[in-house]
């Protein structure tokens, strides 16, 4: 595989940016461009975390598969009351630059995206916001309920948020799913993962029974595991095999 470390500057944070991205190499080329996983990071990692603390790059070897791994600071992926716009940019901006420079597909069932706690419910967000444009969507010890997130978070939460409502909007999965249900929308299909010593454990058998009574196609696995990278190196295999 191929690994390409970029920097660019955004037109929509006005930023100097960077991201991480894996091309296979030494394959025929796709007459589409090569199919592409949108995998977010954490809170407090960046677009590097991905590489330096799981083997994703051995993982995804033999497959035609290209990663994205953009970095999204600490906005919970969301259009920040005191601060950039950080879900359009990740949503809208990463994906039309990363086609820019590297042949990738645009076709629905060649896009995934994927990630690990904040990253998850930010996976999540984009999938449920635009499943016109993604077919499948993973999420990794998911943050999915974020309204129950506040307390953990307030100064990040402040700045993202401000005093404007979560719950029963489009910062809200769960509004999100009723929405995208009520007007009979193709969804993509989800699969999460959780440890069950993980904090986010009960509010991911609680996402994952919403979905299944909403009628999602969405898949749920749990084990051993904590909030952790061992955890996660692990099931980021599964999410390949899933994808």
């Amino acid at each position: 595989m191929a690994k390409i470390n970029c920097q660019f500057h955004s037109q929509i944070l006005d930023l100097d940016v960077s991201m991480n991205v894996i091309l296979p190499e030494h394959t025929a080329l796709p007459q589409n461009g090569y199919p592409t996983l949108y995998l977010l990071h954490g809170l407090s990692d960046d677009d590097s975390k991905w590489l330096r603390n799981t083997s994703i790059e051995r993982y995804v070897e033999g497959r035609e598969l290209a990663i994205v791994m953009p970095a999204a600071n600490r906005s919970f992926y969301t259009n920040m009351e005191h601060g950039p716009d950080y879900f359009s940019y990740i949503s809208e901006e990463v994906p039309e630059v990363a086609r820019s420079f590297f042949p990738l597909s645009q076709k629905r069932e060649d896009q995934y995206v994927g990630g690990l706690s904040m990253g998850g419910y930010g996976a999540f967000k984009m999938a449920l916001t635009y499943p016109e444009r993604f077919s499948a969507a993973a999420s990794l010890s998911g943050s999915l309920d974020i309204s129950s997130r506040i307390d953990s978070f307030p100064e990040d939460f402040a700045n993202i948020f401000g005093n404007r409502p979560i719950q029963g909007t489009k910062d809200d999965l769960y509004f999100l799913i009723d929405q995208l249900t009520e007007d009979n929308i193709t969804l993509p299909k989800l699969y999460q993962a959780c440890g069950t010593e993980d904090h986010n454990y009960q509010a991911n058998k609680e996402f994952y029974q919403y979905g299944k009574r909403s009628g999602l196609n969405i898949e749920f696995e749990e084990g051993a595991g904590g909030h952790e990278w061992e955890y996660w190196d692990q099931q980021i295999k599964r999410v390949l095999e899933f994808l």
